[in-house]
């Protein structure tokens, strides 16, 4: 069985990294590597505030892609870190517009898992005329239902163990609003409630990820760093809706239908169930939705990376033959 690491391309470098100042407050981090005259394709990562790794360059042949990678407001080498101020959906989505003006793109492919995905379709349905393809993993539609189902009821029924660690650091009385109680404590002066408020909130996500647990993952979500940005970025997103309507990506799906798009989704995902996946599948009928039968939530995951691969060199035929 060919591990994760053989089914990616090979470990590669950046060849250019730029700070971009896109408001008075938030600068934000993003690198350029493979094929400066190839196909552009933009890495949207996960969260919101999960940032990206080295790793996320290699789903990209780069011999064929300019790939370009950054992190969201608040997190990974942005700056200033976890920072909740002016950082919303819609000054997200005018980022993406702002990276590709200043790196004189004219169109290119947006590859996004989990919040990435959301992102990415907002983006597209904002700016339709800039995308070239959508290449999407572990949909979420960010509704309130989908949000409650992991942090409220509904995931908790298939990890009931490391529910208990979820909800720890929160008074039994507070239980009922599991996203606003954490919020007070990620939002508060007391910084110790804060950081372990923080690393439960980003384990929880990092034990639930993967069909088989990922200890590897699981310590990179509770490094604090990473888990503090994570926590309390997402918090502040799904405690307000996402800064979207209702059902926003399915009521808007039309805008997309001439868009290729290929969803890749694992069967067995428990933060963000395949339901979203195939509600979007039949939103945009011409999509390719490809299930993963032994993978979860996770990029990570064998039969999902090498999905999201096949994808990209997909992509890489038909924009190429175009």
């Amino acid at each position: 069985m060919k591990t994760i690491d053989t089914l990616l391309f090979p470990h590669l470098e950046p060849y250019s990294q730029h700070s971009l100042q896109v408001d008075s407050i938030h600068h934000l981090h993003l690198e350029e590597c493979g094929n400066p005259q190839g196909i552009p394709v933009l890495f949207v990562h996960g969260g919101p505030g999960g940032g990206y790794g080295p790793i996320h360059r290699r789903y990209f042949d780069p011999s064929v892609y300019r790939i370009v990678l950054f992190d969201q407001r608040g997190c990974g080498r942005s700056r200033p870190h976890a920072c909740l101020t002016n950082n919303t959906t819609p000054h997200l989505i005018e980022d993406i517009e702002k990276i590709r003006r200043h790196l004189n793109i004219e169109k290119w492919v947006l590859f996004g898992g989990s919040w990435g995905s959301t992102l990415s379709l907002l983006y597209a349905q904002t700016y339709p005329e800039r995308v070239l393809g959508l290449i999407l993993r572990g949909i979420f539609l960010c509704r309130d239902e989908d949000v409650n189902w992991f942090y409220q009821q509904g995931a908790d029924r298939f990890f009931p163990d490391y529910w208990q660690d979820f909800i720890a650091p929160i008074p039994e009385a507070e239980r009922t609003h599991m996203i606003k109680s954490y919020y007070q404590r990620l939002t508060g002066d007391n910084e110790i409630a804060r950081m372990q408020a923080a690393e439960a909130w980003s384990i929880w996500e990092g034990r639930t990820s993967t069909l088989e647990l990922d200890k590897d993952l699981v310590n990179h979500f509770g490094d604090p760093i990473h888990a503090l940005a994570m926590a309390r970025i997402e918090c502040h997103y799904f405690v307000n809706h996402a800064f979207i309507e209702p059902n926003q990506i399915l009521k808007n799906a039309q805008v997309l239908k001439k868009i290729p798009t290929t969803i890749v989704q694992g069967r067995y995902d428990m933060v963000c169930p395949i339901n979203q996946a195939f509600a979007l599948s039949q939103a945009l009928p011409n999509a390719n939705l490809v299930i993963c039968d032994l993978s979860g939530h996770s990029a990570m995951e064998r039969a999902t990376t090498q999905a999201l691969v096949k994808a990209t060199q997909e992509f890489a035929e038909l924009f190429d033959n175009a």
